[in-house]
């Protein structure tokens, strides 16, 4: 149910109507246009969104589908019925040219667009075309619209007969004609000519008699006199008689024509509907694109979840004007089913409002809507608008009690499937009254679950949605610095409605407006402060909670680290402290056996002095190599590490990067980078460089201009090393990934790793790339983020589309 009546007019559904007649081919097209109505079928309206759908993919593919031809013969085939009744060469003429269109429609559908167009496949199904009358009427009719001669046998003897006769009255005529001229009894230009159907000869009227004829007709002034010769009357005669035998055949011929096809007038008339439709189907895309008009999800349920959505005559009036149009993201669902807009006077409520209604018509009516593919939209059985002057002098109602009529009609109809829209609620009255009439009203409706949309300056409205459970609060922004509307809803919390601000910037005395604040009451003052405060408040709330979040997690993060680091100190501590008792041991068994064999081989040989000085050699030996073997092992890591500070004190050769233009043969690097490359080419504003065996196409003002020395010496130092800078190349091109997985990752994994994947990312000159960060609770995508933006080659960034990932994913785009 749609109320009021003039509901289509309210919203300005009627100019779209007339919008979409524009792109019409035909009568026929238009026909649907008027047609179109609201329905809450599921199935019918998915159906006619997904025919809209895929006209606009034909229209934008720019497939040759045919676009002319399209006649409306329904009337003349109705007529047909009748016995004894014929359609005139015209029309059958159109007839042929319409059957054309058909089939070349059907013949589209049917060569494999199955899959692409199966809603359009299913439509053209129904359409049956005979090709005996289409051969038939081939027959009949050429490719000029004129009755072929060999339609019927007869109709060929007669204008063979017809054109025997003519080429007779020709002859005889120019013959008349060369006499006159000889003679002089007429001008030099003198040429046959017809009067009343008869070919005659103009003849100066002095000498009509000095010709055998009949007079047709004189000049105006008398001086010429039009002659039928005597000797080509008869023959005149027969040419008559023989065009009015040629009417008759052919009079013949069409009714025996629609005889023909007059049972399968109802078979033609489903093609002609067919026709018709891929008509409608055409205007109903092409108003689509004009739009920017798309087919969101569809659910059988009353729902709305619209990103971006925009008013579609606002967007075509500021295309006009080359302005933007600021789109809308909006919600109601089971838990916010009701939503208070309040905000400035001139902020963009009223259009919010009208948005909605409009579009929701839209999709219920088979058109498509302009707002994100990604949108998701429900179906309601309801829609019931309440805006503008509905003042009635015929029923004397005033705009308030109007406006409190068709409350009554909304609360004694709505329900769970009803979408509700109303405009400046609750004012016509007395304010207090007003607000309390407009707060239980909305109590009830909010009781019936229905759905709604309300614009608002109420702030009993405004306090009720805070508490009342269904119901919330949204606000049209405004910027307090500029004093000037944004244009943009947000969800949440009420809005100010600015109403001194704004006096003060018209140029309103001060005095008049320090006296209105008095009588406003410092209570609605605060209130109103506190609105506008609300929004900076929360803002800088959301700002302080994000780096504390990120500061908690990072500080839990390095915890857990030390924490990790201390045990395996810990532990190596404990292994070395094994490891030296149990080689101490070792060592000290050894020295021990050592030292007893050495007093044993004493003692044997009785202090021998020889024997006694080979074993102490002996014993100082392998003190010896226990002192070396130590002094070894403990020195490995110092030995490291000064030639590794060595190493990094190793000062390399700086790089001078030249300022002259950059041509072909010349040296280059990417910005930031190490390595350097040779300039092959340069085509507009690209170059392309060989990096060894890698050869890359990148942007002029990404390369730096450096001098040969610089190459060779880089080339050197890739010899020395055994490094090969053109395979490593090679091998990044190769392996590189467009897309990178931070989940799971510490916050110091996650950099590293986003720093190497960015700098392959521009080092490759890729133009856009996609970091999977996930949702959680937003830590590595404010990282990622900050690290974006100091960045100077990335372009800018974005949310991946919601049913790719949403916020989960962010996209980076390059300049």
């Amino acid at each position: 149910m749609i109320y009021p009546e003039n509901f289509e007019n309210k919203i300005g559904f009627d100019i779209i109507r007339e919008s979409l007649k524009t792109f019409c081919i035909s009568p026929l097209g238009k026909h649907f246009v008027d047609k179109i109505h609201f329905s809450d079928d599921y199935d019918h309206i998915k159906k006619l969104l997904e025919q809209t759908e895929e006209f606009r993919q034909i229209l934008l593919a720019g497939s040759n589908f045919p676009s002319e031809n399209y006649y409306d013969l329904t009337a003349e085939l109705e007529n047909a019925r009748i016995e004894g009744t014929y359609m005139d060469a015209d029309v059958l003429f159109d007839l042929k040219r319409s059957f054309k269109t058909i089939t070349e429609c059907i013949n589209f559908f049917n060569k494999d667009k199955d899959e692409l167009y199966p809603r359009l496949k299913e439509i053209s199904s129904s359409a049956y075309l005979d090709n005996t009358i289409t051969k038939r009427l081939d027959f009949i009719i050429d490719d000029k619209g004129k009755i072929r001669d060999n339609a019927s046998p007869e109709l060929l003897k007669i204008r063979q007969e017809l054109i025997s006769k003519q080429s007779s009255v020709n002859k005889k005529i120019a013959q008349v004609i060369n006499n006159v001229r000889k003679q002089g009894w007429g001008t030099d230009d003198i040429e046959m000519t017809v009067r009343n159907g008869r070919v005659v000869i103009p003849v100066i009227a002095a000498y009509k008699r000095n010709i055998k004829g009949f007079i047709h007709d004189e000049s105006a002034t008398g001086h010429t006199v039009f002659i039928e010769p005597a000797d080509v009357f008869e023959i005149n005669n027969d040419i008559r008689q023989l065009e009015n035998a040629e009417k008759r055949e052919i009079i013949k011929i069409l009714i025996a024509f629609s005889e023909s096809i007059r049972t399968s007038i109802d078979e033609i008339k489903k093609c002609f509907h067919f026709l018709g439709l891929m008509d409608f189907a055409r205007a109903k895309a092409r108003y689509a694109i004009q739009t920017e008009s798309l087919k969101p999800a569809l659910f059988d349920k009353p729902y709305i979840n619209w990103m971006k959505a925009k008013h579609p005559l606002l967007f075509l009036n500021h295309k006009i004007q080359k302005k933007e149009v600021i789109p809308l993201d909006i919600f109601l669902n089971k838990t916010e089913r009701i939503l208070v807009i309040s905000g400035p006077n001139a902020g963009g409520k009223s259009v919010c409002l009208k948005t909605v209604g409009l579009l929701q018509y839209m999709l219920q009516c088979g058109l498509l809507a302009p707002m994100k593919e990604f949108s998701e939209a429900g179906i309601f059985k309801n829609i019931f608008i309440d805006i503008g002057d509905e003042q009635s002098l015929e029923n004397d109602l005033s705009t308030y009690s109007s406006h409190l009529l068709n409350m009554r009609h909304f609360i004694e109809y709505s329900s769970e499937h009803t979408l509700f829209l109303i405009d400046e609620f609750g004012t016509g009255t007395e304010p207090q009254l007003g607000g309390a009439i407009a707060e239980a009203i909305l109590e009830k409706l909010n009781s019936k679950k229905a759905y709604g949309v309300i614009t608002s300056h109420y702030s009993n409205l405004k306090l009720l949605a805070d508490r009342e459970t269904g119901i919330f609060n949204g606000a049209m922004l405004f910027d307090s610095e500029k004093m000037k509307p944004l244009y943009v809803m947000q969800t949440g919390k009420p809005g100010s409605s600015f109403a001194f601000e704004i006096a003060e910037t018209t140029g309103l005395q001060k005095d008049v407006i320090i006296v209105a604040k008095q009588k406003a009451g410092i209570k609605q003052l605060s209130f109103d402060r506190q609105l506008q405060n609300l929004d900076a408040q929360k803002n800088e709330l959301d700002k302080k909670e994000i780096q504390f979040r990120v500061a908690d997690d990072f500080i839990s993060e390095m915890i857990d680290k030390y924490q990790k680091l201390t045990e395996e100190l810990e532990k190596s501590k404990k292994d070395i402290i094994a490891k030296a008792k149990s080689q101490a041991a070792d060592l000290l068994e050894n020295t021990n056996k050592i030292i007893e064999n050495t007093i044993r081989e004493i003692k044997e040989n009785k202090a021998d002095k020889e024997i006694t000085k080979e074993a102490r050699k002996k014993l100082s030996e392998y003190t010896l190599e226990i002192e070396e073997e130590n002094n070894s092992q403990s020195s490995v890591s110092s030995l490291q590490s000064k030639k590794q500070i060595k190493k990094n004190k190793e000062k390399e050769p700086e790089i001078k990067i030249l300022k002259t233009p950059i041509e072909k043969g010349d040296y280059v690097r990417i910005a930031g980078q190490e390595i350097i490359g040779e300039v092959v080419g340069i085509d507009t504003k690209e170059v392309f460089v060989n990096f060894g065996t890698a050869q890359l196409k990148t942007k002029i003002d990404k390369l730096e201009k450096v001098s040969y020395d610089d190459f060779q010496n880089q080339s050197k130092k890739n010899l020395r090393s055994g490094k090969r800078p053109s395979i490593d190349l090679t091998e990044k091109i190769k392996n590189f990934k467009p897309t990178i997985d931070l989940r799971g990752m510490r916050v110091d994994e996650a950099l590293s790793a986003i720093q190497h994947f960015i700098d392959d990312a521009i080092l490759l000159t890729v133009p856009e790339v996609r970091i999977l960060h996930g949702k959680g609770n937003g830590v590595l995508r404010h990282l990622v983020r900050q690290y974006l933006q100091s960045i100077q080659e990335v372009k800018r960034f974005e949310d991946e589309a919601l049913e790719k990932g949403g916020f989960g994913i962010t996209v980076v785009y390059f300049r």
